[in-house]
């Protein structure tokens, strides 16, 4: 069973986590940031990890630390999960549209983390700050040990746009984490 689980405790942030990377997509989430909670379900989805989530974070501040708190948490248990990594797909990338808009992603689960995402990411939708979406990205990224490339290719509503990324996301790592052998994918013979 590829499962993890991790509990997270900060002054700033509370996060129970728990996942199930060959489950069917079942989302159990509650972070207390509404649009947050609907990127995270759109993920869980699609990507058909199992996923239960409780975060109680400063949110009298803002949502920063319960943002990218979660994306360090998601990174821990994704890593976990995976393992030694033997038998997966490891590479993978997908072109998502939202009606006006469309976002690429491409992942790698080398063991090197890396983020580029080429856009900014700016504005609100409702109380939600645009720019938070590449601060769970980071945080995921640098956790999880992966290369994540991220690219709006047509922008529009910033709803659609995190949207998008969010099921790109999760369909790379659906794709990636795929077991399609018995051995390591790397000529070194190990991931790190």
């Amino acid at each position: 069973m590829r499962t993890a689980a991790t509990a997270r405790k900060t002054r700033e942030t509370d996060i129970a986590l728990s996942l199930d990377l060959d489950g069917t997509g079942r989302a159990d989430i509650a972070t207390g940031v509404g649009f947050f909670d609907h990127m995270l379900e759109l993920l869980t989805v699609h990507s058909r990890m199992d996923v239960t989530l409780t975060c109680k974070g400063d949110l009298q501040v803002d949502a920063h630390h319960t943002v990218e708190d979660v994306g360090i948490a998601l990174g821990d248990c994704v890593k976990e999960a995976l393992g030694d990594k033997r038998g997966i797909a490891r590479f993978a990338d997908r072109l998502v549209p939202m009606d006006e808009v469309a976002a690429q992603v491409a992942i790698d689960f080398s063991g090197r983390p890396c983020l580029i995402f080429e856009d900014t990411l700016m504005g609100k939708v409702g109380n939600f700050d645009m720019e938070l979406v590449e601060e769970f990205l980071r945080a995921f990224t640098t956790h999880a040990g992966c290369n994540l490339y991220v690219k709006i290719l047509h922008a529009g509503n910033r709803h659609h746009m995190a949207e998008a990324i969010f099921k790109a996301l999760a369909l790379c790592v659906r794709d990636a984490v795929k077991v399609i052998s018995d051995t390591v994918p790397s000529s070194k013979g190990m991931l790190e």
